[in-house]
């Protein structure tokens, strides 16, 4: 019961991005597409749930037992780091398309701060290594939720002939990102 109430913690009611306003550069960077959408959400899933084992381990194997938690966050930066250029190099060479339409986003998610904060906070909560990696998997999945939310609403209206033009782009991004946000909010009841 306890991994569920993380789950959904992490997906829902506690959605990193649109109730914790992490991670919101490439959300509103790569929302424009959906192939690129996808192709974003699934890299900061697959990032954040593999960067968050190995700094789960890390930090209990190796900075605890040596007395050095304080580089925790240097530690953490360079694990993070370490797993983004593996993707990169895996996305070049496998993904050529859509390693180009994500361009600087894909090398940006080394500093996603939804990717360090969610290490962070599995750290702070002091979960187990299982409960780390279900928080990071709904996390990313949270994360990608709400992106394809946002592309959604941006591939369907950002051209519309019925918003005005000054509302096209980034404003109508922002507002669907401000009504998503505050339907997030509304899960906060249901555990």
């Amino acid at each position: 019961m306890n991994l569920f109430l993380i789950a959904v913690g992490a997906a829902l009611i506690n959605n990193y991005v649109l109730t914790q306003f992490l991670g919101m550069c490439p959300f509103f960077g790569v929302s424009k597409r959906m192939n690129t959408a996808l192709g974003m959400g699934l890299s900061v899933l697959f990032v954040m749930t593999f960067a968050s084992a190995i700094t789960h381990l890390f930090y209990h194997f190796v900075l605890i037992p040596l007395g050095m938690a304080y580089l925790q966050t240097v530690a953490f930066i360079l694990i993070i780091a370490s797993v983004v250029q593996f993707v990169e190099v895996y996305m070049k060479k496998t993904f050529r398309a859509l390693y180009a339409a994500l361009g600087v986003y894909l090398p940006m998610i080394t500093t996603n701060c939804v990717i360090f904060g969610v290490t962070l906070i599995n750290i702070g909560n002091d979960y187990t290594l299982l409960e780390t990696i279900v928080n990071s998997v709904s996390a990313g999945a949270g994360f990608l939720l709400a992106l394809i939310l946002l592309t959604a609403v941006r591939e369907k209206y950002d051209n519309h002939p019925d918003v005005p033009p000054i509302f096209r782009g980034f404003p109508l991004a922002l507002f669907a990102a401000g009504l998503m946000s505050i339907a997030f909010m509304g899960f906060r009841g249901l555990i």
